[in-house]
């Protein structure tokens, strides 16, 4: 019997993940797109890490940080009694963390690939940047952020170095998929595990397939679109 709890929480996990990365990316893209600051570098590189980092590395980092052992982690729940490792919340923390570039490089690219024109007549009508930015050039890069969205729902869905390493494995707090299927291997249950996997890759092809095609009608539509 096949416990569906993993594929709920996972898909918790994901939304949640992608909802603030979301809200998070938008001005930070837009910084790194248009900004000249010295400080620009070494963001994007912070940014990029964890396209290249062992995702065993950032969690035993932050593992490490978290741990009310140490004096960040013994802050955090001596002042606001919270506790993130070993829980949902530290998945969450750990989630966004990780699929960072995933939200953030779609959207920067979509900013980048804008005309300049298209923001310098935003301003030389008097239109504030907050205006430009929600009213202009986020209606224009539609595709990009849709790409960002499935990219950080996909990509936090199939997560497992860092979830293992700051979660573990508890059921209905923070066995996700991907550590379910890890379980199941380790318990020889290869019949639990080829459902879990098999969910797992049919859903991430078909949300993949689904935004290739989408973004193709915006292109089509709107030329202005990346």
């Amino acid at each position: 019997m096949i416990d569906f709890a993993p594929l709920w929480l996972t898909a918790e996990l994901a939304l949640i993940t992608t909802v603030i990365l979301l809200a998070l990316s938008i001005p930070l893209a837009y910084w790194l797109a248009y900004s000249k600051s010295r400080f620009k570098a070494p963001i994007e590189a912070v940014v990029s890490l964890p396209l290249v980092l062992p995702p065993t590395v950032l969690g035993f980092y932050l593992l490490v940080a978290f741990s009310p052992q140490n004096e960040f982690g013994k802050f955090l729940e001596n002042i606001f009694d919270l506790r993130l490792v070993f829980t949902f919340e530290g998945l969450i923390i750990a989630s966004v963390l990780y699929s960072l570039p995933f939200m953030v490089h779609p959207l920067q690219s979509g900013f980048k690939n804008l005309p300049v024109s298209l923001k310098e007549a935003a301003f030389t009508l008097g239109k504030s940047k907050f205006k430009t930015l929600t009213k202009i050039l986020l209606p224009n890069i539609k595709s990009s952020i849709l790409t960002g969205i499935v990219l950080t729902f996909a990509h936090t869905v199939g997560e497992f170095g860092v979830v293992l390493m700051i979660g573990g494995s508890i059921p209905g707090e923070t066995r996700v998929v991907s550590i379910a299927i890890y379980d199941e291997v380790q318990a020889m249950n290869y019949d639990a595990a080829n459902v879990y996997a098999g969910i797992l890759f049919s859903f991430t092809f078909l949300i993949l397939i689904g935004v290739y095609f989408i973004n193709n009608k915006f292109s089509k539509i709107n030329p202005l679109n990346d």
